[in-house]
């Protein structure tokens, strides 16, 4: 049975933030950056323009959340150990074990997520987009889709959803 499917990968689908991962053993690392990468490949059942979706359409969806994790420091809001308590004055107070931190609170995402690991910001990359791309083309049939979010040349997190 043929299968199509369409593959993402531009520089601009890229954004940059801070974290930290906790470790099983209640270790955690020390705040620091990625410049992140995404990769995304769409399979689905063609319309009857031959297309799975147009990419025109599909990469500024893709580019929008790019956007909106760019520049922020990413916290996982499903970690059980981790608090996160916004202040009246507009700045963020992060505890986590003797770690504290202060934040403005503009500058901070909380994901529903356990952890800030590539493979769970793919996770919830690709959940994500694909809600926003059935809101937006209300016929497309997904079939599987898969998110690669790199943290470095040779260290990607994949998330892969087959929908069928």
């Amino acid at each position: 049975m043929p299968r199509w499917s369409i593959a993402l990968e531009k520089e601009y689908l890229k954004f940059s933030c801070a974290h930290f991962l906790i470790f099983p053993d209640g270790r955690k690392e020390r705040l620091h950056g990625h410049n992140y990468r995404v990769r995304c490949e769409i399979a689905g059942e063609l319309d009857e323009h031959g297309l799975v979706i147009d990419f025109i359409e599909v990469k500024p969806v893709v580019k929008q959340l790019c956007d909106e994790l760019d520049e922020h420091w990413l916290l996982p809001g499903l970690h059980p150990a981790l608090r996160v308590v916004p202040r009246d004055d507009g700045h963020t107070e992060v505890h986590y074990g003797s770690a504290r931190y202060l934040a403005p609170s503009d500058e901070i995402l909380v994901l529903p997520i356990a952890n800030t690991s590539a493979e769970l910001l793919a996770a919830w990359f690709g959940r994500t987009l694909l809600a926003r791309l059935r809101a937006r083309f209300g016929a497309l049939r997904v079939q599987r889709l898969r998110v690669r979010i790199a943290e470095t040349d040779g260290q990607d997190g994949i998330y892969e959803s087959d929908e069928r």
